[in-house]
């Protein structure tokens, strides 16, 4: 957005007190918050106001979040999801990817952190539609801008990183940046270097391949 006024974000959330919490930070930020306690009220504000992007929490009242995240896909192809979650499942990670959200943001909420999330998926939706239509996902879970972003990092990068390197470096949540580097690694892509050491559980580390 040329204006940050002109950014309007959907949050969808049954907890009264976190809906004010993220009003808040979207007035203080110049954005128009639009604020529904289900996802029944959030489809229709969805519709009515065409957010650019939509919070959404994981466990909600009658259609939880899950579901949430695909009966809002099917309104649009290419509006970045995030979710709210206390969970760090990646199973459940890679479900709600599949379903189409776009990233994760953990409960508690941290201001700075939202704020730094949110930009950073506005600035790869605009980068995305500079090209053209929106592309569509590239697999289950998989989006265009988000694999792009993943890619650059790796590119730019002079030896081998862990997830948690890749995820700081680009701005995206773990399970995210997990679920890409899987994608990578099946596609070949990407290599893989496990270091045993000598306590604890083994540390995996990716680069890109040369001719990737």
């Amino acid at each position: 957005m040329n204006n940050a006024r002109e950014l309007r974000i959907l949050s969808i959330d049954d907890d009264a007190a976190i809906r004010y919490a993220l009003k808040a930070i979207f007035d203080h930020a110049g954005w128009t918050g639009y604020m529904a306690g289900n996802v029944k009220e959030g489809l229709a504000l969805f519709k009515e106001h065409k957010p650019h992007l939509v919070l959404i929490d994981y466990h909600l009242p009658q259609i939880n979040g899950l579901e949430g995240v695909a009966m809002l896909r099917r309104l649009s192809p290419s509006v970045p999801i995030i979710v709210f979650t206390v969970e760090e499942s990646q199973e459940i990670a890679n479900r709600f990817l599949e379903a189409g959200a776009t990233d994760f943001a953990l409960k508690p909420i941290k201001a700075p952190d939202l704020m730094s999330r949110i930009a950073l998926h506005i600035r790869l939706l605009e980068s995305d539609k500079r090209g053209g239509d929106p592309e569509p996902m590239l697999a289950k879970g998989i989006g265009a801008p988000t694999l792009a972003l993943i890619l650059s990092y790796l590119q730019d990068a002079q030896d081998y990183q862990t997830a948690n390197q890749i995820a700081n470096g680009t701005g995206l949540a773990y399970p995210t940046t997990y679920r890409y580097l899987q994608y990578l690694l099946g596609e070949g892509r990407i290599d893989l270097q496990v270091d045993y050491g000598k306590v604890g559980r083994p540390k995996q580390r990716y680069r890109l391949k040369p001719d990737s």
